[in-house]
C-alpha cells in the first residue's frame, strides 16, 4: 500500500503531497499522519492532519526509522494514510538503496491497512524495478 512521488529535489514534490494530503481529509474517515524533517509545512496542512516533526526523534538508522512508523499505526488504530516527505533524509536512506525498506513499508501498509504515500528526491529511473508501479507521480 505504498504510493511514489519521485522526482529530483526542488521539482515540486512537496506541493503535489501537500495538496494530496489536504484532499484526502474531506474523504477520510480515519485519521492521517504528515511526517517531514521540519514543522516548515505546519501552517500549509489542514489541521486534522498530525505533523509530525521526525528530526525531534532520535533515529539513527532506516530500521529504526520502520520502527518508527510501526510506532505510529500502534498507537492508532483509526489511522489511514500516513504521508511521507523527504523520505531520503527522515528514513537515513540518503546514498543508500531504498528497496528493502520501500518492500517493509509496503508489507506494514497492507497488513494494517495503511496507505503510505511517500516523496522521494529521485528520478524515475533510480527509483528500484520493483516499484515501479507504484509511482503516482513523476516530475
Amino acid at each position: 500500500m505504498v504510493e511514489l512521488i519521485v522526482g529530483k529535489k526542488g521539482k515540486g514534490k512537496t506541493k503535489v503531497l501537500l495538496d494530496r494530503v489536504n484532499g484526502a481529509v474531506k474523504e477520510a474517515n480515519g485519521s492521517i499522519v504528515y511526517l517531514d524533517k521540519s514543522t516548515k509545512h505546519m501552517y500549509e496542512l489542514n489541521n486534522k492532519v498530525r505533523l509530525i516533526d521526525v528530526s525531534s526523534y532520535p533515529i539513527k538508522n532506516a530500521d529504526e526509522f520502520v520502527g518508527f512508523i510501526c510506532g505510529i499505526i500502534s498507537q492508532d488504530h483509526d489511522l489511514e494514510q500516513i504521508y511521507l516527505d523527504s523520505f531520503l533524509k527522515v528514513a537515513k536512506l540518503e546514498d543508500a538503496d531504498i528497496t528493502n525498506t520501500l518492500e517493509q513499508l509496503d508489507k506494514i501498509g497492507q497488513t494494517y491497512n495503511v496507505s503510505i504515500i511517500i516523496s522521494i528526491s529521485l528520478d524515475k529511473e533510480e527509483i528500484p524495478e520493483a516499484f515501479q508501479e507504484k509511482i503516482v507521480v513523476a516530475l
